[in-house]
């Protein structure tokens, strides 16, 4: 919809005359909001999308359901982590197009709940019919909507929108007062969004070739039978709500999904059937004999509509069935139309478990695509070095240049996730992605951190690198040296089995406490084989399943000094057997990202004899993988400076154990490895 930004508009005139532009504005803990709405008229960054006509649309549809407010999230009926355009529901309404943030809207005020990372870009892009609340959390959406709406309102919502757990605590929140919390299936926003709204995708939906496959989908389906077979409960049905959970179930890909190699679909596995809810008209011939879609027998998949899952869920819930469920991402508008004593649920379901650890033909892929993943890399770093003392290459034109590198890889299918290309003070922000609008040119004067990754057939890759070309601080080479310690300590940690990720944590951080350091994100997540970049539920947060054999996750810890630079080392590292002196059951990582770090900011004083031992045998490996691969394509540039970026490192200065490397190890023996 392309409206005149502040144009004559009957719309306008209107919402004037209601008071929406007389909003108080919200406390701004970080200074002055860039917009000025106390005056007439209004003041706005020229990026302000006009939104009145969306809102009056969307109001029109809130009165025909005789709703007072109307909550619109930002994700899809699938809980995704990237949403497809047709989703982008509450960026469309608000005009803020930042990856988190809901919406509420009631029939006089507006107002937008994002966390800091995106407040300055909702000031740019956001109206006056906008109030920016700098705070997240439900509990906070809940006291403004006691404050707004009357009693006996009701506010409305998609429940294919809303998780269980942010259904529970809505309906908490609000049980003792006098609002009703209302489940609407149609959504409101999309019949206000009209004509205008994006098409479904209708793109091919196909199957993977047998030689990127774990296994056939028929010994899939064969295996979660199995244990349905084994459950205590007794379940005859597991019914799929991620999206890579059918996709992996089937060995089926597509392309509705940015980065992610998905398709809208959910799935009903019974103890004798088999359904997949999808769009038929993206399955071609070849696909519906993969499936055996002519057939009713327990190895036929029965093609059904994709928006006809609740009918079909709700009249399998009727009969004398138990339906296995993974909360996580199971929306409340399936789960509110199967009854409670009908359901089994676990925080993830048994597809997402057993997708969690690779079998050895997928651990095999996994590595291969992360060779060919380094080539593309250190192809763009041996560019970068050349060119960026030049002054001719910034944030945005270099992460094209990597997507090109990477698009030249064989069995490539395009970027894992929106490449976080940042230059000095950029990189403090650790989600920072540049646009071709706005970006800084690279220096060799400031630290780079590169955090990019690629989808490829047999494997998703996921890598941050961060260098410096010229001469880095002194703090600078700390920093980042004990970012590498703590990746370090983190991958040659030996561990019981089934330990939890959080357990193993404090492990990437010791070394940067040390010194009263620290970083604010996780320390790491998932990954799957052409699935996705952070793949749950395998990690290091509260959330995540024990480790486990067979398991990829990344080891990415990091430090950001505020308005000046930013440090982040990943790598993908794979769970396996440790070797240990005395009989156990124990596990390690092993790395399979194959990049060196940069030897210019390594401090080597810091390193302890282990870690150079670690990182000399990791230079080695590198050398022995990724060099005939250089040289076999002739990379000759590549591999010189491969060669010279893993020599041997050698000690300075000894060093001994801190104080809070034994309080770590204690901490750990004194919580005795719960999980």
């Amino acid at each position: 919809m392309a409206w005149a930004r502040w144009g004559c508009c009957p719309w306008l005139v209107l919402l004037c005359a209601l008071g929406a532009w007389g909003h108080p504005k919200p406390l701004d803990l970080t200074g002055e909001d860039m917009r000025n709405c106390s005056i007439s008229p209004p003041y706005l960054p020229v990026t302000a999308v006009n939104t009145t006509a969306q809102l009056i649309a969307l109001r029109q549809q809130m009165h025909t359901q005789n709703l007072y407010a109307y909550i619109i999230p930002e994700t899809d009926a699938h809980m995704s982590e990237y949403i497809g355009n047709r989703d982008k529901r509450r960026a469309w309404i608000t005009g803020f197009t930042g990856s988190a943030g809901t919406a509420v809207v009631t029939m006089r005020k507006a107002g937008l709940w994002t966390d800091s990372r995106y407040w300055t870009q909702a000031e740019r892009q956001m109206d006056c019919n906008w109030e920016l609340h700098k705070e997240v959390d439900i509990t906070s959406i809940v006291t403004w909507l006691l404050t707004e709406v009357p009693a006996g309102g009701s506010v409305g919502f998609d429940p294919f929108l809303f998780s269980i757990g942010s259904w529970e605590s809505y309906d908490m929140a609000l049980k003792d007062s006098n609002i009703q919390l209302v489940s609407i299936p149609a959504n409101l926003v999309d019949l206000a969004w009209g004509s205008e709204k994006p098409l479904v995708p209708s793109q091919p939906i196909y199957a993977l070739q047998e030689a990127f496959t774990g296994g056939t989908w028929q010994e899939k389906v064969a295996d979660i039978r199995s244990q349905m077979q084994k459950h205590r409960k007794g379940p005859t049905a597991v019914l799929l709500s991620a999206l890579d959970e059918t996709a992996w179930l089937f060995n089926l890909r597509g392309s509705d999904i940015p980065y992610n190699p998905f398709f809208y679909s959910y799935t009903l596995l019974t103890d004798s059937s088999i359904r997949l809810f999808v769009n038929k008209s993206c399955l071609d011939s070849e696909t519906l004999k993969y499936l055996n879609s002519s057939c009713m027998g327990p190895m036929c998949v029965q093609l059904e509509d994709y928006s006809q899952v609740r009918d079909n869920v709700q009249t399998y819930a009727s009969g004398d069935v138990k339906i296995w469920i993974g909360t996580s991402y199971t929306t409340y508008g399936l789960y509110e139309v199967m009854p409670m004593e009908k359901l089994i649920e676990d925080t993830y379901s048994p597809v997402m478990v057993t997708k969690a650890v690779k079998n050895n033909k997928e651990q095999a892929l996994l590595r291969a695509s992360h060779v060919r993943d380094a080539v593309a890399v250190i192809r763009y770093l041996v560019w970068l070095e050349k060119n960026v003392p030049k002054g001719t290459v910034d944030e945005f034109s270099g992460a094209e240049l990597l997507d090109q590198f990477r698009g030249e890889e064989e069995f490539s299918s395009g970027p894992s996730f929106e490449t976080i290309s940042a230059s000095g003070l950029n990189a403090a922000l650790a989600h920072y992605s540049p646009t071709k609008e706005q970006h800084r040119k690279l220096s060799s004067d400031e630290m780079y951190l590169l955090d990019s990754g690629g989808q490829y057939w047999d494997g998703t890759t996921d890598i941050t690198r961060t260098v410096h070309w010229g001469t880095p601080t002194a703090f600078q080479k700390e920093a980042y040296t004990r970012v590498l310690i703590g990746n370090i300590d983190l991958s040659r940690l030996v561990f019981p089995a089934s330990t939890s990720g959080r357990m193993m944590e404090i492990f990437a951080r010791r070394a940067l406490w040390d010194v009263g350091l620290n970083y604010g994100h996780g320390t790491g997540h998932g990954i799957g084989n052409f699935l996705c970049v952070h793949e749950w539920p395998v990690g290091f947060q509260s959330g995540n399943i024990p480790m486990a054999k067979g398991m990829f996750t990344s080891i990415e810890p990091g430090y950001y000094q505020d308005g000046e630079f930013g440090i982040r080392l990943e790598d993908v590292a794979l769970v396996v057997e440790a070797k240990t002196k005395y009989p156990g059951s124990y596990l390690t990582f092993e790395v399979v990202s194959l990049v060196p770090y940069d030897r210019n900011l390594i401090d080597v004083s810091l390193l302890s004899p282990e870690h150079l031992q670690y990182l000399n045998h990791y230079y080695q490996t590198i050398r022995e993988k990724v060099g005939p691969e250089l040289q076999q394509r002739q990379l000759l540039e590549e591999f010189k400076w491969l060669q010279q970026h893993t020599e041997s490192l050698s000690a300075r200065a000894p060093r001994t154990a801190s104080l809070a490397s034994l309080l770590a190890v204690s901490s750990l023996t004194i919580l005795g490895w719960n999980v």
